[in-house]
């Protein structure tokens, strides 16, 4: 016997699949008796064969023959030689049928052709356990059996394994599910995730990515992130073992943000977008549950912030005046793409009264001089979150992103007088050899300009991140390839 993974051989001559909830199929009796009588051939059915009256028939009622030959519509007749497919086709096509048996006049009293019916190996309601059944032993995760009366969420809390919140039980049908999302084997890895310097496969990535809520058509995106937040630039480690309120925040481009249905407009920073919340909540699971990063142990941020649990936006391109903060660090346009940030949790800049680009943005720079504190310099970047009623003040006066950025640069250099310990009564501030030079708020390229948010309210946004450069931590762009 074959196992449940191993693809039942097809048997030479003439195979037709057929089942008797199908008004096609039991319209192609007649023809299946013809065929019968004169070539090899064997009938699959996937349900009751009464109908076939006294024709020899197959059981697929497993459905193992149908899953593994891929059997999409019933009826389909495939020709068979040396145990190898020559051809098939589906549904009812007299020209067809001839054509791959060879007999003329195949069931001349019928009509010429009729579409097929769906086969119950694509069932939606019965595929995830076909697939759980029949393709169960790509994975490779250890299994853990948990009591008959024993309580999934609370076993879940038990074990250690959620963020505080509940999680989606990572049964196997669901991760078989999810892995439908990326092309990748599951045994693929995809980074070395610390602390603990594990190899992260695209398998245990899919199992975090079904605890946080995830659709498939997300997983790419969270595989890109987690490979992203593994790398030496971004400095995931560190990230973690600061102690500072900081963790990774996503901010996603490109046309398939729309097509997961991301929500970059009202409440884009909020609650009730599954795509922003879940795709951001499962980079931090993996970070969690296989690179060891819990709270207490590695994670010895002093405070905390809410986006520790999740923190993942999509930049409303459609809406923008500007090229896309992915293209402007070097992503081609039109491309899905991340960048990774270590950030704390938003801080709301309020200007409702500036109506000319030069006051607004004096106001933002004004706001983002006292980012983490109005002494400290050079040692941060920001995301600055522009929203489309502040974008339209720069829009209708031409200033597109490169100026927008070059005036709030000009209005961020700051006297070391101002920033040296002790100046204005406070002991925090930059060496006292520094008191004759002007000092940058922020490197060259340590601004972040993005557009989103809801078209109502003169609000802006800042998301101040961690330390900079080697000793800290780099935004990391990357396309998103794990498809």
């Amino acid at each position: 016997m074959p196992s449940a993974t191993t693809a039942p051989a097809l048997p030479d001559g003439l195979v037709v699949v057929v089942k008797q909830d199908c008004a096609t199929c039991r319209m192609v009796v007649p023809v299946l008796e013809q065929l019968a009588g004169s070539q090899h051939l064997t009938v699959y059915v996937q349900d009751d064969d009464s109908f076939l009256g006294g024709i020899p028939a197959v059981d697929d009622s497993e459905l193992a023959f149908s899953w593994h030959h891929e059997i999409e519509t019933v009826p389909t007749l495939i020709s068979v030689m040396n145990g190898t497919e020559q051809d098939r086709t589906v549904g009812w096509s007299r020209a067809e049928w001839e054509r791959l048996t060879g007999i003329a006049d195949l069931g001349a009293a019928l009509p010429a052709m009729r579409p097929g019916c769906g086969s119950l190996s694509v069932d939606p309601d019965l595929v995830d356990g076909l697939r759980a059944k029949y393709s169960g032993s790509r994975l490779r995760s250890r299994r853990v059996e948990f009591a008959t009366l024993e309580d999934e969420m609370e076993a879940l809390y038990a074990r250690g394994w959620t963020d505080g919140l509940p999680v989606v039980p990572p049964t196997e049908t669901r991760v078989l599910r999810m892995l439908e999302g990326t092309s990748h084997a599951p045994d693929e890895v995809v980074a070395t995730a610390p602390p603990d310097l594990v190899d992260v496969t695209v398998e245990k990535v899919a199992i975090n990515a079904v605890m946080a809520g995830c659709k498939p058509e997300y997983l790419p995106w969270v595989l890109t992130a987690v490979q992203a937040a593994c790398t030496d630039e971004f400095n995931i480690h560190g990230v973690l073992a600061t102690t500072m309120p900081v963790g990774p925040v996503i901010v996603c481009n490109g046309p398939g943000t729309q097509a997961i249905g991301m929500n970059s407009g009202v409440n884009v920073l909020g609650q009730g977008n599954r795509a922003n919340l879940t795709i951001g909540r499962a980079l931090q699971l993996v970070i969690r549950n296989v690179g060891g990063g819990r709270p207490g142990g590695v994670d010895r941020a002093t405070h905390g912030n809410p986006g520790k649990i999740s923190f993942c936006f999509p930049e409303d391109e459609a809406g923008s005046p500007w090229t896309s903060l992915a293209t402007a660090r070097g992503i081609a346009p039109g491309s899905d793409a991340i960048t990774l940030f270590a950030g704390e949790g938003p801080k709301i800049i309020v200007d409702q009264l500036s109506r000319t680009p030069e006051s607004l943005v004096s106001s933002l720079a004004a706001a983002m001089r006292a980012m983490h504190h109005p002494k400290l310099v050079l040692g941060f970047d920001v995301i600055l979150l522009i929203s489309p009623e502040h974008a339209r003040v720069f829009s209708e006066a031409g200033w597109n992103r490169e100026r927008v950025l070059e005036e709030l640069h000009g209005r961020l250099q700051i006297s070391g007088t101002e920033l040296v310990r002790g100046a204005h009564g406070i002991a925090e501030g930059v060496p006292e050899g520094l008191r004759d030079r002007t000092l940058a708020k922020f490197r060259n390229d340590g601004i972040l300009l993005v557009h989103a948010g809801g078209g109502a309210g003169l609000f802006s946004t800042m998301i101040g991140g961690w330390a900079n450069g080697a000793m800290g931590s780099t935004p990391v762009t990357r396309a998103v390839s794990w498809r």
